[in-house]
Parts: C-alpha cells; structure tokens; sequence
C-alpha cells in the first residue's frame, strides 16, 4: 500500500463512553486519521463530541441502532474499526465488516500492542475481580512497584497507552488489569505475565447465548497467561480443573471442598499459610465475608509469585478499604445498619452480599434482570431477610418469583430507588430488622447509566435520612 493510500484510510472507533475516547485519542496521537460513530444522541454525548472535534477528531451522533449503512460513506477507506465493550462482538454490522476483510479489534487490543513490553497481570471472573484487582494494585503501589490499574476500571488501557509516550513518563512495573469477557473476547492478543480467575457462574448469558459460551471466553485469559491462579473455592472452577491450564490455586480450607489441596490456604485460627509456610493473620483485612478471603488468597498468591515478602503483603493489605459500591459500609441509622452492594448485578453476587452483613435484612432489588437461576438467590432472601422492596424494570417479575417460592416475608414494589429507599427504611423499623442492604441482582440500565450512578443515588437518599444534630 503506498503512502498515500494508506494516509487515506480511516480507523473507526465505535462508542463515545471512556474507552472509545481513549481509543480515538491514541490513534490521533499516532497521526492516524480518526472517525467516532456513537449510535446515540444527547447533550453530554454532543458536548463530548465538540472536545473531540476541537482535537481534529470527527464524530458522528448516529440516533440510531448500528448497522451496516452507517459504514457505507468511508466503507472503501476503512483501515479498522475498533469496537467498545458495550457492542456485541458477534454484531451483525461487524460480521459484515469481517466479510469485507475489515480489521476489528477491541480497544484493549488495541492499547495491548502498545504496552504488551510490560509485566501485567490479567484478573477476570464473574464477581470478586474488581476487589483483586483494587486489592492487588493497593499492595503493589504501597511497595513502591510502578504501577497502573486499568481495563475494566481505572485508566482505559488506551489512555495508559498515551501516557506510556509521554517523554516524562516513569516507565512501569507492572499493569494491573481488570478484564471482563467483553474485553477477553475483543482482545485475543492479550498474553498477561499472571492470569486470576477470581468465581465463574451463569452471566451475561444475554450475549454470550450459552455457558459455555462465557466459560471459553474467560479460559482463553488463563491459556494465555504465563502464570495461573484459580479459586479452588468456586465450585464450577474446580469441577473443570483437569480442563484448565495447570496452575496455583487457593483456598479457605487446606482441604478445599471441591478440589485437591490448595497452596494458599487458611487455618482454622485464620492464618494464610502459603504450602506449609504461615504466612499472616486473615484479620489484617478489614472486609466483611469469605468471598474476600478468598480474594486475600487470590492477591497474596499472585504478590508471592511477583516476589514481595509475607510482612510487606501484610502491612499493605492493613490499610486496604472497601471499594464503594461493593458491600459498602455507609452508616447506621434508627440502629440500622446500611450497606450499598449497587455492584451486584446478577444473583450470585447478591447471594454473596446477603451472607456478608447482620441477618435479618431489609433487601432492595431491581433493574433489568439477567438470565440465569434465581433460586439459589430466593433461598438466601429467605434465610437472611425479613422484607424485600423491589424496584425497576423487573420489580413485579421478581415479586412473582419471590410469592412462586412461598417467600414468607414482606415484599413491596416501588417505581423507583428512592421511593424503595424510604419504604425500605420504613420496613425496616417496622420489623426490627438489623441492617438494609442494596444489592439489586439486576443491571441499572434501565434508570441509570451504570451501577455506580444506582450506588451513588443510594449514598445520597442515606444520607437525607441521617438526623439531624
């Protein structure tokens, strides 16, 4: 291709949330020519596409669903497209694009060409990799190892990318990423030095059709990582463990109920003993539930393997604090205690949300429901609530279930988060329950933009209740 053809050609990002920004602005930075196609239309969408246009980046505002005729002006020019999380990788404007011989890539691919030179641990899951990789990414900064946190929090990897070139940069140690099955699928040339497999059960099964589907996804991270961890806790993880690449695994007992013995354990007194080696006291973390024990195993295995020293892991993990929106501790009010879980957004991390704080509870729940069993989750409502309000899209759906299942405490339905906030408050007084506890089991979109808005209106309806001094 000569020079001239090839300064002709567009790449094409979709998506104008932060890591279609990143994307675009690395590309520019690269002195690739750059076109933004965002299918929606809003004030903040146009507000971010003038910042863009003023970088001499173009942006489209479709106000429609992508299709393939939204290509058609630049089809002829296209170098690639690189597509966001939040688009179906299998999208049937994407297979079009693929049938033309059109790169597509995930913006992770895309910033991992760029960074690959550096050491990274890749940390995925159903729940708990958000609290690892904050965790893990806490213990490495606070020994003074270089370090960022990116992927599917933090930085878009995109943006650590354009910082990588800047002339004063401090070049790292180590990438602490947190990838979800959208960014794996997007990004097969993804190879971490470290691969954590934090829990896997049924999700996103929306738009991965099957389980097995999203089990292969997930898998591939760890096929490709140099260094495996699994939680030998997580029951599927372990029944599949003659499938999956060798690797450590941890676990809360050194008889792992599901597996063989693990190497990073926990006594019966809790203390972390790495084979026969104690290592120190569970009670340095200061986290609520056995699921982040076993996020402590995950984080310390994965710091041993980096080469840091049981003290150094122990005096970091001291001064690590809950990440908000995960079991969040926010206040007590009328003797009862509030917790904002607006993380949870499928039934598995409710479940572990409900076995995490003082019984009985008053349960907030609702969004867009999600497939998958809802048993599991209903039999633990039973066990550790008195009441439950329900709200959102699903609320009525998930009553029924709840009544199907002879569910024997109070269920109410409400429109929206603060009407549920304040009957939830109510409920509680009424029933002398000990604690309130959003963890909705549903994903937000249909009141807000993403679970961190749910959980920060929750902070902020707590907060109007406290009285007055």
């Amino acid at each position: 291709m000569s020079k001239q053809t090839k300064s002709n050609k567009i790449h094409i990002v979709l998506g104008l949330g932060s890591s279609g920004i990143s994307a675009a602005k690395l590309l520019k930075s690269e002195g690739k020519n750059v076109l933004v196609l965002e299918n929606n239309s809003n004030e903040k969408l146009i507000h971010k596409s003038k910042r863009l246009k003023a970088e001499g980046i173009k942006v489209v505002l479709l106000g429609e669903a992508l299709n393939i005729n939204n290509f058609t002006p630049w089809i002829e020019r296209i170098y690639s497209v690189i597509v966001s999380p939040g688009i179906d990788w299998e999208h049937v404007a994407l297979k079009e694009l693929r049938s033309k011989n059109i790169a597509i890539q995930g913006e992770v691919a895309l910033a991992w060409k760029r960074l690959r030179h550096i050491p990274s641990i890749g940390i995925t899951g159903t729940n708990g990799k958000t609290t690892v990789t904050n965790m893990l990414h806490h213990v490495l900064k606070l020994n003074n190892l270089n370090t960022q946190m990116g992927g599917n929090v933090g930085k878009a990897l995109s943006e650590i990318a354009i910082e990588s070139m800047n002339k004063n940069y401090q070049e790292l140690k180590w990438l602490v990423l947190e990838l979800s099955s959208f960014q794996i699928e997007g990004s097969p040339n993804i190879e971490p030095t470290i691969g954590i497999w934090t829990t896997f059960t049924p999700d996103h099964l929306e738009r991965h059709i099957n389980i097995e589907n999203y089990f292969k996804i997930k898998r591939s991270l760890l096929e490709k990582s140099s260094i495996r961890i699994y939680n030998s806790d997580d029951k599927y993880l372990s029944s599949k463990r003659k499938e999956l690449p060798q690797g450590i695994w941890v676990g809360i007992n050194k008889q792992s109920s599901y597996s063989h013995y693990p190497k990073f354990w926990i006594d019966t007194k809790g203390f972390i003993f790495e084979n026969q080696k104690e290592l120190f006291h569970t009670s340095l973390l200061k986290l609520p539930g056995k699921h982040n024990l076993q996020n402590l195993l995950l984080v310390t295995a994965a710091a041993r393997e980096i080469g840091l020293d049981p003290l150094s892991i122990a005096t970091s993990i001291s001064s690590f604090k809950a990440i908000p929106h995960r079991l969040e501790y926010l206040d007590k009010i009328h003797n009862i205690s509030f917790y904002n879980d607006s993380k949870a957004t499928n039934f598995d991390s409710s479940i572990t949300g409900l076995k995490s704080i003082a019984k009985p509870t008053i349960l907030l729940a609702g969004g867009i429901q999600k497939k998958g069993d809802y048993l599991p989750w209903i039999e633990q409502i039973k066990q550790s609530t008195n009441g439950v309000v329900l709200f959102g899209l699903s609320a009525n759906k998930l009553k029924e279930a709840l009544l199907k299942s002879y569910y024997e405490g109070e269920i109410i339905v409400k429109q929206n988060l603060e009407e549920a906030t304040i009957a939830a408050i109510d409920l509680a007084r009424k029933k002398n329950s000990s604690s309130i506890l959003l963890s909705p089991a549903c994903s937000s979109f249909d009141q807000y933009q993403n679970f961190e808005e749910r959980g920060d209106h929750f902070k902020k309806l707590v907060k109007e209740h406290r009285p007055i001094k």
